[in-house]
């Protein structure tokens, strides 16, 4: 306070000096002139040491009076604070001077006339401890802030309440966004969802909304081949209930293709003819052939009839008039005449 008197005293004596080198102006009117009435014009207060350091000295106590409140100091102070009549006070002792301390603006966070440094930004002026994130309070007259909706955020509040989030992190993305499968990400974090690795010139494939390389979504949802169980991809045919790479689909004993589309199924697999006859033991033990129709049974084999002969003659053997000598079939006078 001896500081105030002082800058007070020395706006006092500046002001007299100054009325002293001022002469009275006669009437400006005539009806002035009756009355015999002169005024004098008072000067502007003159620009010195003590207004300027008078100046610094509101904008440092309006500054103090913010961060008491902000704090909560001054508990049991009447309603008008200590500050706020030192501040009136002072400005009443001005205006007794003649000089006129003119706010800078009105806070648009206090509604209080701005005295000292001035805040602009949003289209408002701000006491600049007073311009703070809508959302954490930090001050923001020292750094960069971001607007939404007409408020005031810092960066990471800004990020975590209005950036789009990445799909596989959750995390806010600050820069580069890539938009895919109808979420955003991260451009690091758009990766294979089964290898990891990164999409290349070839891009990915989808599967219950999640991102694969070609590779692993074939590996892993391709129909793969009932001969070499590979995913197929492109040609292909369709047979007993599953898919084939159509090179695949062969006999299974001899690995020959089937001639005409047809081929015998045992067990599920595909086999030629022959093969097929061999495995069912529906093979001619005379020639060799498949027996499709008619067949003799003898001695556990199968014939065609026709094939049915004796070893030695030729001559066709009719069923129990047949003698098996060392594997082999002979009529009965053949076997009597070779072996008896």
């Amino acid at each position: 306070m001896e500081d105030l008197d002082a800058l007070l005293e020395e706006l006092e004596q500046s002001y007299c000096l100054a009325s002293k080198d001022h002469v009275l102006q006669g009437p400006s009117s005539s009806q002035d002139a009756q009355h015999g009435s002169l005024k004098p014009l008072l000067p502007s207060a003159p620009h010195t040491e003590a207004a300027r350091q008078l100046d610094e000295l509101l904008a440092d106590l309006g500054h103090t009076q913010s961060k008491l409140a902000a704090s909560g100091q001054g508990v049991g102070v009447p309603t008008e604070s200590l500050l706020d009549n030192m501040l009136d006070s002072l400005t009443r002792d001005l205006q007794e001077l003649g000089i006129t301390a003119a706010p800078a603006g009105v806070c648009a966070a206090c509604r209080k006339p701005i005295a000292g440094k001035v805040l602009t930004a949003l289209g408002k002026t701000w006491h600049p401890e007073h311009f703070t994130c809508a959302r954490c309070g930090q001050e923001l007259d020292k750094g960069p802030y971001f607007e939404q909706g007409g408020q005031a955020f810092c960066e990471e509040d800004y990020h975590q309440a209005f950036s789009p989030r990445c799909a596989y992190c959750a995390g806010p993305i600050r820069e580069k966004v890539l938009t895919a499968l109808e979420q955003t990400w991260h451009p690091e974090h758009f990766f294979c969802a089964h290898c990891g690795k990164m999409f290349g010139d070839e891009g990915f494939l989808e599967r219950n909304g999640k991102p694969y390389c070609h590779q692993d979504f074939l590996a892993m949802f391709a129909p793969k081949c009932q001969g070499c169980e590979r995913p197929v991809m492109d040609n292909y045919l369709s047979a007993l209930q599953g898919v084939w790479h159509t090179e695949c689909f062969v006999c299974t004993e001899c690995l020959t293709g089937f001639t005409g589309g047809s081929f015998f199924e045992l067990e599920g697999r595909p086999y030629c003819e022959l093969h097929f006859h061999q495995r069912q033991g529906t093979i001619c033990h005379g020639c060799g052939h498949p027996v499709t129709g008619r067949c003799i049974t003898a001695a556990g084999r199968r014939y065609h009839p026709e094939h049915f002969i004796c070893t030695y003659c030729l001559g066709r053997l009719h069923k129990g008039t047949f003698c098996e000598y060392d594997d082999k079939m002979y009529c009965q006078p053949c076997y009597n005449k070779l072996f008896a």
